[in-house]
Protein backbone atom coordinates (compact mmCIF):
# COMPACT_ATOMS: atom_id res chain seq x y z
CA UNK A 1 0.00 0.00 0.00
CA UNK A 2 1.59 3.34 -0.82
CA UNK A 3 3.14 5.54 1.80
CA UNK A 4 0.51 7.75 3.77
CA UNK A 5 1.95 10.96 4.00
CA UNK A 6 1.38 14.53 3.27
CA UNK A 7 2.98 17.70 2.76
CA UNK A 8 1.48 21.12 3.96
CA UNK A 9 3.94 24.12 2.99
CA UNK A 10 2.65 27.82 3.47
CA UNK A 11 3.72 31.33 2.32
CA UNK A 12 2.65 33.36 5.31
CA UNK A 13 2.71 37.32 5.84
CA UNK A 14 0.77 37.63 9.00
CA UNK A 15 0.46 33.93 9.89
CA UNK A 16 -3.15 33.50 8.62
CA UNK A 17 -2.16 31.34 5.64
CA UNK A 18 0.23 29.43 8.74
CA UNK A 19 -2.24 28.90 10.81
CA UNK A 20 -4.66 27.01 8.37
CA UNK A 21 -1.78 25.20 7.14
CA UNK A 22 -1.77 24.13 10.87
CA UNK A 23 -5.09 23.14 10.57
CA UNK A 24 -4.71 20.89 7.86
CA UNK A 25 -1.65 19.52 9.47
CA UNK A 26 -3.80 18.42 12.53
CA UNK A 27 -6.71 17.04 10.39
CA UNK A 28 -4.05 14.99 8.78
CA UNK A 29 -3.08 13.75 12.02
CA UNK A 30 -6.46 12.58 12.54
CA UNK A 31 -6.78 10.79 9.60
CA UNK A 32 -3.45 9.07 10.88
CA UNK A 33 -1.41 10.48 7.86
CA UNK A 34 2.39 11.33 8.10
CA UNK A 35 2.40 14.61 7.79
CA UNK A 36 4.89 17.97 7.90
CA UNK A 37 3.68 21.60 7.96
CA UNK A 38 6.76 23.99 7.09
CA UNK A 39 6.86 27.32 5.05
CA UNK A 40 8.13 26.81 1.57
CA UNK A 41 11.34 28.37 1.42
CA UNK A 42 11.83 26.22 4.65
CA UNK A 43 11.46 23.05 2.65
CA UNK A 44 13.86 21.92 -0.46
CA UNK A 45 12.04 22.01 -3.17
CA UNK A 46 14.30 19.91 -5.51
CA UNK A 47 13.20 16.93 -3.17
CA UNK A 48 9.26 18.23 -4.83
CA UNK A 49 9.79 15.26 -7.32
CA UNK A 50 9.93 12.97 -4.88
CA UNK A 51 6.37 14.14 -2.78
CA UNK A 52 3.48 12.17 -3.57
CA UNK A 53 0.84 14.66 -2.06
CA UNK A 54 0.88 18.34 -1.44
CA UNK A 55 -1.37 20.67 -0.07
CA UNK A 56 -0.59 24.78 -0.73
CA UNK A 57 -1.26 27.23 1.32
CA UNK A 58 -0.52 30.47 0.58
CA UNK A 59 -1.23 34.04 1.28
CA UNK A 60 -0.59 37.00 -2.01
CA UNK A 61 0.81 40.34 -0.42
CA UNK A 62 0.40 43.91 -2.18
CA UNK A 63 0.48 44.52 -5.40
CA UNK A 64 0.06 40.47 -5.94
CA UNK A 65 3.12 39.79 -4.15
CA UNK A 66 4.74 36.36 -2.45
CA UNK A 67 4.92 36.64 0.59
CA UNK A 68 8.81 37.11 2.68
CA UNK A 69 8.89 33.05 3.38
CA UNK A 70 8.44 31.66 0.23
CA UNK A 71 10.20 34.45 -1.94
CA UNK A 72 12.76 31.83 -3.03
CA UNK A 73 10.82 28.74 -3.56
CA UNK A 74 8.60 31.15 -6.30
CA UNK A 75 11.91 32.05 -8.11
CA UNK A 76 12.76 28.32 -8.20
CA UNK A 77 9.31 27.59 -9.35
CA UNK A 78 9.40 29.94 -12.60
CA UNK A 79 12.93 29.04 -14.11
CA UNK A 80 12.40 28.41 -17.88
CA UNK A 81 14.82 25.12 -17.71
CA UNK A 82 12.44 23.29 -15.21
CA UNK A 83 10.94 20.44 -17.32
CA UNK A 84 7.25 20.36 -18.55
CA UNK A 85 6.53 16.90 -16.68
CA UNK A 86 8.76 17.31 -13.64
CA UNK A 87 6.04 16.76 -11.38
CA UNK A 88 3.99 14.35 -12.85
CA UNK A 89 3.70 12.05 -9.68
CA UNK A 90 2.84 15.11 -7.70
CA UNK A 91 -1.09 15.17 -6.56
CA UNK A 92 -1.90 18.45 -5.52
CA UNK A 93 -4.03 21.33 -4.07
CA UNK A 94 -3.53 24.62 -3.88
CA UNK A 95 -5.47 27.18 -1.19
CA UNK A 96 -5.27 30.82 -1.70
CA UNK A 97 -5.97 33.16 1.15
CA UNK A 98 -6.66 36.45 0.09
CA UNK A 99 -8.53 40.29 -0.13
CA UNK A 100 -11.16 40.65 -3.17
CA UNK A 101 -11.12 44.84 -2.28
CA UNK A 102 -7.39 44.59 -4.40
CA UNK A 103 -7.10 44.18 -7.82
CA UNK A 104 -4.45 41.26 -7.85
CA UNK A 105 -6.89 39.02 -5.53
CA UNK A 106 -5.46 35.83 -4.58
CA UNK A 107 -3.26 36.44 -7.79
CA UNK A 108 -0.20 34.04 -6.22
CA UNK A 109 -2.26 31.11 -5.40
CA UNK A 110 -3.88 31.45 -9.10
CA UNK A 111 -0.45 31.50 -10.80
CA UNK A 112 1.08 29.21 -8.58
CA UNK A 113 -1.83 26.21 -9.69
CA UNK A 114 -1.47 26.90 -12.87
CA UNK A 115 2.73 26.40 -12.63
CA UNK A 116 1.85 23.31 -10.88
CA UNK A 117 -0.25 22.52 -13.56
CA UNK A 118 2.15 23.30 -16.27
CA UNK A 119 5.24 20.70 -14.50
CA UNK A 120 2.66 18.00 -15.18
CA UNK A 121 1.32 18.23 -10.88
CA UNK A 122 -2.15 16.89 -11.10
CA UNK A 123 -4.60 18.96 -9.42
CA UNK A 124 -6.95 17.06 -6.46
CA UNK A 125 -9.30 20.34 -6.67
CA UNK A 126 -10.16 23.39 -8.29
CA UNK A 127 -7.56 26.11 -6.35
CA UNK A 128 -9.59 27.89 -3.42
CA UNK A 129 -9.73 31.58 -3.32
CA UNK A 130 -10.64 32.77 0.51
CA UNK A 131 -11.75 35.91 1.03
CA UNK A 132 -11.12 38.51 3.90
CA UNK A 133 -14.52 40.66 2.58
CA UNK A 134 -16.72 38.01 3.24
CA UNK A 135 -18.73 38.20 6.32
CA UNK A 136 -17.07 35.17 7.33
CA UNK A 137 -13.97 35.51 6.45
CA UNK A 138 -11.66 33.38 4.44
CA UNK A 139 -13.45 30.17 6.28
CA UNK A 140 -16.38 30.68 4.35
CA UNK A 141 -14.26 28.84 1.02
CA UNK A 142 -11.68 27.27 3.20
CA UNK A 143 -14.45 25.19 5.32
CA UNK A 144 -16.37 23.56 2.06
CA UNK A 145 -13.25 22.87 0.41
CA UNK A 146 -11.28 21.06 3.11
CA UNK A 147 -14.32 18.50 3.28
CA UNK A 148 -13.78 18.02 -0.41
CA UNK A 149 -9.96 17.39 -0.36
CA UNK A 150 -10.22 14.89 2.35
CA UNK A 151 -12.73 12.98 0.38
CA UNK A 152 -9.99 13.37 -2.24
CA UNK A 153 -7.46 12.25 0.07
CA UNK A 154 -9.15 9.68 2.09
CA UNK A 155 -9.89 8.31 -2.04
CA UNK A 156 -6.36 7.19 -2.40
CA UNK A 157 -4.93 6.24 0.66
CA UNK A 158 -7.75 4.77 2.95
CA UNK A 159 -7.56 4.85 6.34
CA UNK A 160 -5.55 0.82 7.44
CA UNK A 161 -7.96 -1.46 8.54
CA UNK A 162 -8.65 -1.49 12.15
CA UNK A 163 -8.15 2.79 11.91
CA UNK A 164 -10.96 5.19 12.32
CA UNK A 165 -10.50 9.54 11.99
CA UNK A 166 -9.84 10.13 15.32
CA UNK A 167 -12.86 12.22 16.84
CA UNK A 168 -12.41 15.99 17.27
CA UNK A 169 -13.27 15.78 21.39
CA UNK A 170 -9.17 13.80 21.24
CA UNK A 171 -7.02 16.27 21.95
CA UNK A 172 -4.06 15.69 19.98
CA UNK A 173 -0.51 15.58 21.40
CA UNK A 174 0.98 18.81 21.39
CA UNK A 175 3.91 19.78 19.32
CA UNK A 176 6.59 20.09 21.63
CA UNK A 177 6.52 19.17 25.96
CA UNK A 178 8.41 21.90 27.95
CA UNK A 179 11.04 19.50 30.56
CA UNK A 180 11.88 21.82 33.40
CA UNK A 181 15.08 21.83 34.54
CA UNK A 182 15.77 21.00 38.45
CA UNK A 183 15.70 24.39 40.01
CA UNK A 184 19.76 24.36 40.82
CA UNK A 185 20.96 23.26 37.57
CA UNK A 186 23.50 25.71 36.35
CA UNK A 187 22.48 29.12 34.36
CA UNK A 188 24.19 29.72 31.09
CA UNK A 189 23.31 33.57 30.35
CA UNK A 190 23.46 32.56 26.47
CA UNK A 191 19.39 33.46 25.94
CA UNK A 192 20.13 37.29 26.93
CA UNK A 193 19.78 39.53 23.95
CA UNK A 194 23.80 39.58 22.95
CA UNK A 195 24.78 41.77 19.78
CA UNK A 196 25.39 39.07 16.88
CA UNK A 197 29.38 38.67 16.12
CA UNK A 198 29.99 41.63 13.22
CA UNK A 199 30.54 38.44 10.36
CA UNK A 200 26.29 36.81 10.85
CA UNK A 201 24.85 39.18 8.68
CA UNK A 202 21.77 40.32 10.61
CA UNK A 203 18.15 38.65 9.75
CA UNK A 204 15.14 37.78 11.08
CA UNK A 205 17.17 34.62 12.66
CA UNK A 206 20.33 36.39 13.79
CA UNK A 207 18.87 40.30 14.68
CA UNK A 208 21.40 42.85 15.97
CA UNK A 209 20.77 44.36 19.07
CA UNK A 210 21.21 48.11 18.25
CA UNK A 211 21.44 50.33 21.33
CA UNK A 212 18.79 53.10 20.94
CA UNK A 213 20.46 56.64 21.19
CA UNK A 214 17.34 59.10 21.18
CA UNK A 215 13.98 58.71 21.56
CA UNK A 216 12.63 62.06 20.77
CA UNK A 217 8.95 62.82 20.44
CA UNK A 218 8.17 65.33 17.54
CA UNK A 219 5.05 66.06 17.80
CA UNK A 220 3.65 68.58 20.30
CA UNK A 221 2.67 67.37 23.97
CA UNK A 222 -0.77 68.91 23.69
CA UNK A 223 -1.52 66.69 20.20
CA UNK A 224 -3.54 63.33 20.28
CA UNK A 225 -1.14 61.39 18.32
CA UNK A 226 2.47 60.93 19.95
CA UNK A 227 4.82 60.32 16.99
CA UNK A 228 8.71 59.42 17.90
CA UNK A 229 11.77 59.68 15.86
CA UNK A 230 13.74 57.34 17.61
CA UNK A 231 17.99 56.98 16.62
CA UNK A 232 19.46 53.43 16.83
CA UNK A 233 23.59 53.07 16.79
CA UNK A 234 23.94 50.51 14.16
CA UNK A 235 27.96 50.78 14.33
CA UNK A 236 29.78 47.42 13.46
CA UNK A 237 26.77 45.93 12.55
CA UNK A 238 27.99 45.28 8.96
CA UNK A 239 24.14 46.66 8.41
CA UNK A 240 24.20 48.60 5.38
CA UNK A 241 20.45 50.61 3.76
CA UNK A 242 19.62 52.94 1.07
CA UNK A 243 16.22 55.11 0.96
CA UNK A 244 13.15 53.28 0.09
CA UNK A 245 14.58 50.50 2.66
CA UNK A 246 13.02 48.74 5.46
CA UNK A 247 13.72 47.93 9.17
CA UNK A 248 12.12 45.36 10.57
CA UNK A 249 11.49 44.98 14.19
CA UNK A 250 11.06 42.17 16.56
CA UNK A 251 9.60 43.74 19.85
CA UNK A 252 8.45 42.38 23.06
CA UNK A 253 5.33 42.15 25.29
CA UNK A 254 4.89 44.44 28.19
CA UNK A 255 6.07 43.06 32.09
CA UNK A 256 2.37 43.80 32.96
CA UNK A 257 0.89 41.74 30.43
CA UNK A 258 3.23 39.22 31.02
CA UNK A 259 3.26 38.87 34.83
CA UNK A 260 -0.65 38.98 34.71
CA UNK A 261 -0.39 36.10 31.71
CA UNK A 262 1.83 33.91 34.16
CA UNK A 263 -0.50 34.13 37.09
CA UNK A 264 -3.81 33.28 35.34
CA UNK A 265 -1.57 30.28 34.03
CA UNK A 266 -0.20 29.58 37.68
CA UNK A 267 3.39 30.01 35.71
CA UNK A 268 6.74 30.54 37.80
CA UNK A 269 8.71 33.18 35.48
CA UNK A 270 11.92 31.93 36.62
CA UNK A 271 11.38 28.44 35.70
CA UNK A 272 14.06 27.21 33.37
CA UNK A 273 13.21 24.41 30.65
CA UNK A 274 14.05 22.92 27.37
CA UNK A 275 11.85 21.93 24.25
CA UNK A 276 11.28 18.38 23.42
CA UNK A 277 9.38 17.52 20.07
CA UNK A 278 6.56 14.77 20.31
CA UNK A 279 7.15 13.68 17.10
CA UNK A 280 11.29 12.86 15.56
CA UNK A 281 12.39 14.95 13.22
CA UNK A 282 10.23 18.16 14.22
CA UNK A 283 12.09 21.00 14.35
CA UNK A 284 12.72 23.21 17.32
CA UNK A 285 11.61 26.94 17.13
CA UNK A 286 14.35 29.03 15.68
CA UNK A 287 13.89 31.97 18.17
CA UNK A 288 13.58 30.21 21.39
CA UNK A 289 16.81 29.56 23.50
CA UNK A 290 17.60 25.91 24.98
CA UNK A 291 17.13 26.28 27.59
CA UNK A 292 14.78 29.03 28.49
CA UNK A 293 12.68 30.47 31.21
CA UNK A 294 9.34 31.02 31.12
CA UNK A 295 9.27 34.99 31.39
CA UNK A 296 11.78 34.61 27.91
CA UNK A 297 9.01 32.74 26.52
CA UNK A 298 6.13 35.02 27.30
CA UNK A 299 8.67 38.62 26.87
CA UNK A 300 10.10 37.66 23.84
CA UNK A 301 7.65 34.71 21.99
CA UNK A 302 4.32 34.19 22.54
CA UNK A 303 2.07 36.80 20.91
CA UNK A 304 -0.38 37.00 23.91
CA UNK A 305 -1.63 40.85 22.66
CA UNK A 306 -2.80 39.62 19.16
CA UNK A 307 -6.49 38.87 18.28
CA UNK A 308 -6.49 35.08 18.60
CA UNK A 309 -8.03 33.20 15.77
CA UNK A 310 -10.58 29.94 15.52
CA UNK A 311 -7.92 27.70 16.19
CA UNK A 312 -7.03 29.41 19.41
CA UNK A 313 -10.78 28.88 20.79
CA UNK A 314 -10.62 25.24 19.27
CA UNK A 315 -8.13 24.00 21.33
CA UNK A 316 -8.99 26.44 24.77
CA UNK A 317 -11.90 24.54 24.30
CA UNK A 318 -10.41 21.08 24.83
CA UNK A 319 -9.04 22.02 28.01
CA UNK A 320 -12.22 23.48 29.37
CA UNK A 321 -13.11 21.61 32.69
CA UNK A 322 -16.32 24.27 33.00
CA UNK A 323 -19.60 23.41 31.45
CA UNK A 324 -20.69 27.23 30.75
CA UNK A 325 -16.96 28.11 29.56
CA UNK A 326 -16.52 25.25 27.46
CA UNK A 327 -20.22 25.51 25.25
CA UNK A 328 -19.16 29.34 24.67
CA UNK A 329 -15.25 28.12 23.41
CA UNK A 330 -16.56 25.35 21.57
CA UNK A 331 -19.62 28.03 19.86
CA UNK A 332 -16.64 30.40 18.83
CA UNK A 333 -14.83 27.99 17.18
CA UNK A 334 -17.61 26.14 15.33
CA UNK A 335 -18.60 27.18 11.57
CA UNK A 336 -21.90 28.66 12.83
CA UNK A 337 -20.54 30.98 15.15
CA UNK A 338 -18.04 32.41 13.50
CA UNK A 339 -19.87 35.91 13.37
CA UNK A 340 -20.20 35.86 17.30
CA UNK A 341 -16.85 35.12 17.51
CA UNK A 342 -16.09 38.11 14.70
CA UNK A 343 -18.07 40.68 17.28
CA UNK A 344 -16.72 39.35 20.38
CA UNK A 345 -12.81 39.07 18.89
CA UNK A 346 -12.54 40.62 16.03
CA UNK A 347 -14.36 43.82 15.78
CA UNK A 348 -13.78 45.29 19.20
CA UNK A 349 -9.89 43.74 18.60
CA UNK A 350 -10.04 41.64 21.93
CA UNK A 351 -6.57 40.58 22.78
CA UNK A 352 -4.99 36.89 23.42
CA UNK A 353 -4.95 37.74 27.11
CA UNK A 354 -8.28 39.34 27.39
CA UNK A 355 -9.98 36.71 26.20
CA UNK A 356 -8.18 34.18 28.94
CA UNK A 357 -9.52 36.40 31.19
CA UNK A 358 -13.19 35.83 30.36
CA UNK A 359 -12.35 32.56 31.05
CA UNK A 360 -10.93 32.10 33.94
CA UNK A 361 -11.41 27.84 34.49
CA UNK A 362 -10.63 26.74 31.30
CA UNK A 363 -7.47 29.25 31.64
CA UNK A 364 -5.93 27.99 34.76
CA UNK A 365 -6.38 24.61 33.25
CA UNK A 366 -4.29 25.01 30.39
CA UNK A 367 -1.15 22.47 30.43
CA UNK A 368 2.38 24.41 29.91
CA UNK A 369 2.71 22.03 26.95
CA UNK A 370 0.16 23.44 25.03
CA UNK A 371 1.61 27.07 24.82
CA UNK A 372 3.55 26.73 21.45
CA UNK A 373 0.10 25.12 20.19
CA UNK A 374 -2.11 27.62 21.08
CA UNK A 375 -0.75 31.19 21.07
CA UNK A 376 1.48 32.02 17.90
CA UNK A 377 4.89 33.62 17.93
CA UNK A 378 5.14 37.75 18.21
CA UNK A 379 5.90 38.93 14.49
CA UNK A 380 8.29 41.37 13.15
CA UNK A 381 7.33 44.73 12.48
CA UNK A 382 8.62 46.49 9.37
CA UNK A 383 9.34 50.42 9.52
CA UNK A 384 10.37 53.17 6.71
CA UNK A 385 14.08 53.98 7.47
CA UNK A 386 14.07 57.62 7.91
CA UNK A 387 17.58 58.39 7.26
CA UNK A 388 20.47 58.40 5.34
CA UNK A 389 23.82 56.47 6.17
CA UNK A 390 25.31 59.19 3.64
CA UNK A 391 24.04 62.22 6.28
CA UNK A 392 24.62 59.79 9.60
CA UNK A 393 26.61 57.37 9.43
CA UNK A 394 26.68 53.80 11.85
CA UNK A 395 23.04 55.33 12.72
CA UNK A 396 19.54 54.48 11.94
CA UNK A 397 16.34 56.36 12.48
CA UNK A 398 12.66 55.94 12.20
CA UNK A 399 9.57 57.99 12.38
CA UNK A 400 7.01 56.06 14.73
CA UNK A 401 3.30 56.91 15.08
CA UNK A 402 2.10 55.21 18.14
CA UNK A 403 -0.61 53.31 17.59
CA UNK A 404 -3.69 53.75 20.24
CA UNK A 405 -7.25 53.92 19.38
CA UNK A 406 -10.38 53.53 20.97
CA UNK A 407 -13.86 50.10 20.65
CA UNK A 408 -16.22 49.30 22.48
CA UNK A 409 -13.81 47.71 25.39
CA UNK A 410 -13.07 50.55 27.73
CA UNK A 411 -9.49 49.90 27.86
CA UNK A 412 -7.62 52.27 24.62
CA UNK A 413 -5.99 49.51 22.21
CA UNK A 414 -2.54 49.80 22.12
CA UNK A 415 -0.30 48.64 19.34
CA UNK A 416 2.69 46.49 20.71
CA UNK A 417 5.65 47.23 19.14
CA UNK A 418 5.06 51.18 18.54
CA UNK A 419 4.09 51.08 22.34
CA UNK A 420 7.25 49.51 23.56
CA UNK A 421 9.20 51.58 21.23
CA UNK A 422 8.09 54.75 22.69
CA UNK A 423 8.88 53.22 26.28
CA UNK A 424 12.58 52.58 25.41
CA UNK A 425 14.24 55.59 27.38
CA UNK A 426 18.00 55.51 26.63
CA UNK A 427 18.93 57.36 29.80
CA UNK A 428 17.60 54.26 31.78
CA UNK A 429 20.90 52.61 30.68
CA UNK A 430 21.94 50.31 27.82
CA UNK A 431 18.60 49.96 25.76
CA UNK A 432 18.35 47.52 22.69
CA UNK A 433 16.06 46.89 20.11
CA UNK A 434 16.37 43.16 18.21
CA UNK A 435 16.26 44.55 14.46
CA UNK A 436 17.53 43.81 10.62
CA UNK A 437 16.73 45.48 7.06
CA UNK A 438 14.79 44.31 4.50
CA UNK A 439 15.22 45.75 0.91
CA UNK A 440 12.23 48.11 0.16
CA UNK A 441 9.77 48.50 -2.51
CA UNK A 442 10.83 51.66 -3.67
CA UNK A 443 13.79 52.50 -5.74
CA UNK A 444 14.93 56.03 -6.38
CA UNK A 445 16.41 57.03 -9.86
CA UNK A 446 20.29 56.51 -10.66
CA UNK A 447 20.29 59.44 -13.39
CA UNK A 448 21.06 62.47 -11.34
CA UNK A 449 19.64 64.63 -13.23
CA UNK A 450 15.82 63.16 -12.63
CA UNK A 451 13.63 65.17 -10.41
CA UNK A 452 11.77 63.22 -7.61
CA UNK A 453 7.91 64.26 -6.76
CA UNK A 454 7.59 62.45 -3.72
CA UNK A 455 4.40 62.73 -1.34
CA UNK A 456 4.39 62.20 2.02
CA UNK A 457 1.56 62.71 4.51
CA UNK A 458 2.10 62.26 8.47
CA UNK A 459 4.65 59.84 8.97
CA UNK A 460 4.82 58.24 5.40
CA UNK A 461 6.97 61.37 4.89
CA UNK A 462 9.29 58.73 6.67
CA UNK A 463 11.28 57.04 3.49
CA UNK A 464 11.20 60.67 1.69
CA UNK A 465 13.45 61.73 4.27
CA UNK A 466 15.74 59.12 4.02
CA UNK A 467 15.62 60.14 0.35
CA UNK A 468 16.12 64.11 0.21
CA UNK A 469 19.32 63.30 2.88
CA UNK A 470 21.12 60.65 0.54
CA UNK A 471 20.28 63.53 -2.59
CA UNK A 472 21.48 66.07 -0.64
CA UNK A 473 24.07 64.20 0.28
CA UNK A 474 25.13 62.81 -3.25
CA UNK A 475 24.35 66.81 -4.47
CA UNK A 476 21.26 66.07 -6.52
CA UNK A 477 18.87 68.61 -6.91
CA UNK A 478 15.01 68.46 -7.93
CA UNK A 479 13.80 67.54 -4.70
CA UNK A 480 9.88 68.23 -4.16
CA UNK A 481 7.96 67.06 -1.12
CA UNK A 482 4.47 67.44 -0.54
CA UNK A 483 4.09 67.19 3.02
CA UNK A 484 0.63 66.94 5.09
CA UNK A 485 -0.48 67.02 8.31
CA UNK A 486 -3.03 68.36 10.55
CA UNK A 487 -1.55 71.76 12.35
CA UNK A 488 1.76 73.67 11.44
CA UNK A 489 2.09 73.67 15.32
CA UNK A 490 1.71 70.12 16.43
CA UNK A 491 2.83 67.53 14.12
CA UNK A 492 5.16 69.56 11.08
CA UNK A 493 7.52 67.07 11.51
CA UNK A 494 11.16 67.64 10.65
CA UNK A 495 9.74 71.41 10.32
CA UNK A 496 13.82 73.00 10.76
CA UNK A 497 15.25 70.51 8.84
CA UNK A 498 13.18 71.03 5.66
CA UNK A 499 13.02 74.51 6.06
CA UNK A 500 16.53 74.80 5.83
CA UNK A 501 16.83 72.85 2.97
CA UNK A 502 15.01 75.33 1.33
CA UNK A 503 16.62 77.83 1.93
CA UNK A 504 19.92 76.70 0.72
CA UNK A 505 17.69 75.86 -2.61
CA UNK A 506 18.28 72.42 -2.38
CA UNK A 507 14.05 71.06 -1.88
CA UNK A 508 11.16 72.72 -2.79
CA UNK A 509 8.44 71.94 -0.32
CA UNK A 510 4.74 72.25 -0.49
CA UNK A 511 2.46 72.23 2.75
CA UNK A 512 -1.18 71.34 3.78
CA UNK A 513 -1.91 71.53 7.63
CA UNK A 514 -5.51 70.75 7.14
CA UNK A 515 -6.85 71.87 10.24
CA UNK A 516 -5.40 75.32 10.77
CA UNK A 517 -8.21 77.09 8.84
CA UNK A 518 -12.01 76.35 7.75
CA UNK A 519 -11.73 74.27 5.07
CA UNK A 520 -9.57 71.45 4.81
CA UNK A 521 -7.09 71.23 2.76
CA UNK A 522 -5.01 68.21 1.73
CA UNK A 523 -1.82 66.87 -0.46
CA UNK A 524 -3.97 66.71 -3.36
CA UNK A 525 -5.08 70.25 -3.01
CA UNK A 526 -1.67 71.28 -3.16
CA UNK A 527 -0.65 69.03 -5.97
CA UNK A 528 -4.05 70.94 -7.84
CA UNK A 529 -2.53 74.21 -7.31
CA UNK A 530 0.86 73.25 -8.27
CA UNK A 531 -0.24 71.48 -11.54
CA UNK A 532 1.73 73.26 -14.30
CA UNK A 533 4.76 72.52 -11.86
CA UNK A 534 4.43 68.83 -11.52
CA UNK A 535 3.14 68.81 -15.00
CA UNK A 536 6.25 70.00 -16.20
CA UNK A 537 8.38 68.39 -13.65
CA UNK A 538 6.80 64.90 -15.17
CA UNK A 539 6.82 66.24 -18.93
CA UNK A 540 9.91 68.01 -19.29
CA UNK A 541 12.12 66.34 -16.48
CA UNK A 542 11.09 62.75 -16.41
CA UNK A 543 10.67 63.04 -12.66
CA UNK A 544 9.99 60.18 -10.96
CA UNK A 545 6.33 60.24 -8.71
CA UNK A 546 6.90 58.90 -5.22
CA UNK A 547 3.71 58.41 -2.72
CA UNK A 548 3.57 57.12 0.49
CA UNK A 549 0.71 56.61 3.83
Amino acid sequence: MAERRLLVLFGSQTGTAQDTAERIGREAKRRHLRCRVEALDSCDVANLIHEPLVVFVCATTGQGDPPDNMKMFWRFLFRKNLLAGSLCQLDYAVLGLGDSSYPKFNFVAKKLHKRLLQLGGNPLLPVALGDDQHDLGPDAVVDPWLVALWDKILALYPLPPGLEIISPDVRLPPKYTLQYLPEDSPHPESYLLQPPAPRAASCELHPFAARVLSNQRVTAQSHFQDVRLIEFDIAGSGITFSAGDVVMIQPQNCPEDVQQFCQLLHLEPHRRFVLEPTEPGTALPPLLPQPCTIQYLVTHYLDISCVPRRSFFELLASFSTNELEREKLQEFSSAQGQEELYSYCNRPRRTTLEVMWDFPHTTSAIPADYLLDLIPRIRPRAFSIASSMLAHPERMQILVAVVQYKTRLSKPRRGLCSTWLASLDPQQGDVRVPLWVKKGGMKFPADPATPVIMIGPGTGVAPFRAAIQERVALGRRGNCLFFGCRYKSKDFYCQTEWEELVTQGLLTLFTAFSRDQEEKVYVQHRIRENGRLVWELLTSGNAHVYLAG
